[in-house]
């Protein structure tokens, strides 16, 4: 732990960071076309990889006892960006141990397991995973890391052309629910992991999670003490209702994006949690890449106290 009672955790998440040069003509024959055209038209001059570099660089500084990335590491999901990808993580978690969700990126069209998502199962996995042969049957996941329940969900499914929405599913929810009543029995401070915000602000319903809702009401009756997601490209601060309070939502920039609009600028956030007698200090500081991009600044801070369920 970073020191006496104190955890920190960084989040960063849609770093987008692999490339399509090269990409064949085969792969682009479905869904990916598009993603490719944004890619060949936007994504790869507003992605950057060294902006990513000099993101790792600042969170590295500030010594994390644990990394984790909410999903959107490639931009179409084909076989040589999850192996591209594989391979960054490998190196990340050199310097920082990490936890990783797929986002709806990662899965653009249904593809094998074994070529593409499968090679993140080590940073994907739960305490004792295991090899499973898709994502559905992977998450939901568990990782006990000091006072902190890191509960990983994959709302990353294929989608229709022009839509990027996320969907958790039944079976999903159901081991959600009791995942989240096993870890707060333990009075484990339950972080919840998700690529798609769990409240569908600012996102029309082609980009939203399409069972939402379901999602609400399981942390409704099970409750949980925070949720961090990605997705949106964009600082965003909400909540979910939970059995006796609310549950703060906390959404980020992406890792990598070199743009001019504030709060869309490249960003992370560093979560210092703290146990106390009878539950948690929380304490959540942002940071974003400057407007002349010379490096990473303050953007926000938000504390709090929360009491054990």
């Amino acid at each position: 732990m970073t020191g006496g009672n104190r955890y920190r955790i960084a989040h960063i998440s849609d770093p987008h960071l692999t490339t399509l040069r090269g990409v064949g003509a085969r792969e682009l024959c479905n869904k990916r076309i598009l993603g490719y055209l944004s890619w060949l038209l936007r994504r790869r001059r507003e992605h950057r990889r060294e902006v990513l570099a000099a993101l790792l660089r600042d969170v590295h500084d500030r010594q994390p006892d644990h990394v984790v990335i909410t999903g959107d590491l490639t931009h179409i999901g084909t076989p040589r960006e999850c192996e591209e990808a594989a391979h960054w993580l490998q190196d990340v978690s050199t310097q920082q141990p990490l936890t990783l969700i797929p986002g709806n990126h990662d899965c653009y069209t249904a593809a094998p397991w074994e070529k593409t998502l499968g090679l993140w199962n080590d940073f994907m996995a739960g305490d004792g995973g295991h090899a499973p042969e898709s994502a559905r049957g992977l998450f939901p996941t568990l990782r006990r890391r000091g006072p902190i329940a890191i509960i990983g969900l994959s709302s990353a499914v294929p989608s229709l052309p022009f839509f990027a929405t996320g969907n958790l599913g039944a079976a999903q929810l159901q081991e959600l629910e009791r995942l989240l009543g096993q870890t707060g029995n333990e009075g484990l401070f339950r972080l919840l992991l998700i690529h798609h915000p769990p409240v569908p602000a600012r996102l029309d319903r082609r980009r939203a999670l399409t069972d939402a809702s379901d999602l609400q009401q399981v942390l409704k009756r099970a409750g949980a003490e925070l949720v961090l997601h990605g997705h949106s490209h964009c600082w965003l601060n909400t909540s979910v209702s939970g059995p006796q309070q609310e549950i703060p939502a906390l959404g980020i920039p992406s890792a990598s994006a070199r743009v001019t609009r504030p709060g869309r600028r490249a960003g992370y956030s560093i979560l210092d949690l703290t146990t106390t007698a009878s539950g948690w200090d929380v304490e959540v500081t942002q940071f974003e890449l400057a407007a002349d991009a010379t490096g990473f600044r303050r953007h926000g801070l938000m504390q709090w106290s929360r009491a054990r369920s």
